[in-house]
């Protein structure tokens, strides 16, 4: 079964170590009654761990017909929810209750997964996932490395993100030609950015598509007849920080209304 679905499923590589899958959910840190939805099940190999703590309330979203039709007959009363996670509706799933995150992420569609939660960063305290090595590394890199991009900074501003431990390609089926790792997101307290949000993910996407260039000329077309400068334009996006992005936005605002 295994072997089968890991072959239909584009982008994904089950993991067969139970000891490494059980050291994934441990890292949960879960002591308390919560709500926990689990990512691609597949074969289950991090379920049979899950459904072992008493304090986790279960959820599952499987797009493969075949791992659903499998868990559903294994694990009888698992609440599963069919279908495309990428397109549902997750702010209702719990009553807008909050809700850990876990699971063995595809490769192909990682970083994707990431922008649909951040939007739920408030319903959302921790995910705790498996995903490709250099995924991974740029998710938790600081600034002033060149792994470090928009989704750092994106997922830097409301979670506080570990590096917990790669894991070898020997231990899926089939074996990705690149190593995993494993990474733990704890939302931060910071509950408000203070500046427009949505103007911030803008910077921060304009300053990365065009990363080799200092920031005064990505963002030249927004920027180019302020009244005004800022000491950050003359750096690379990779070289600021959270705080740093924030600042620039402020500025930008301030701008703005300078020139209404």
């Amino acid at each position: 079964m295994q072997e089968v679905r890991a072959k239909k499923h584009l982008g994904q590589h089950f993991l067969k170590d139970k000891n490494i899958a059980e050291r994934i959910v441990n890292s949960l840190l879960i002591s308390e009654p919560t709500h926990v939805l689990e990512v691609g099940p597949g074969t289950g190999v991090l379920t049979d761990h899950l459904i072992q703590n008493p304090f986790i309330d279960l959820n599952a979203v499987e797009i493969d017909e075949e791992s659903v039709s499998y868990l559903r007959k294994r694990y009888s009363n698992l609440s599963i929810i069919e279908g495309d996670f990428l397109s549902m509706n997750l702010m209702d799933l719990f009553n807008e209750e909050q809700f850990s995150v876990i699971g063995n992420f595809p490769y192909n569609i990682s970083s994707q997964i990431f922008f649909k939660l951040l939007p739920l960063k408030d319903q959302v305290p921790m995910i705790v996932c498996m995903l490709q090595k250099e995924v991974a590394e740029r998710l938790a890199s600081p600034p002033g490395n060149k792994s470090y991009g928009i989704l750092s900074v994106l997922l830097q501003a409301y979670y506080e993100i570990e590096y917990l431990f790669t894991v070898s390609e020997h231990v899926f089926t089939p074996p990705p030609k690149v190593k995993s790792a494993v990474i733990r997101l704890k939302r931060n307290q910071i509950m408000s950015l203070n500046c427009d949000e949505a103007l911030f993910k803008t910077v921060v996407k304009l300053g990365f598509n065009q990363r080799r260039k200092t920031l005064r000329n990505a963002l030249k077309q927004m920027i180019g007849t302020f009244p005004s400068s800022h000491p950050m334009l003359d750096k690379r996006a990779e070289q600021l920080n959270v705080a740093d992005f924030i600042d620039l936005t402020n500025w930008i605002t301030n701008n703005k209304k300078l020139m209404n």
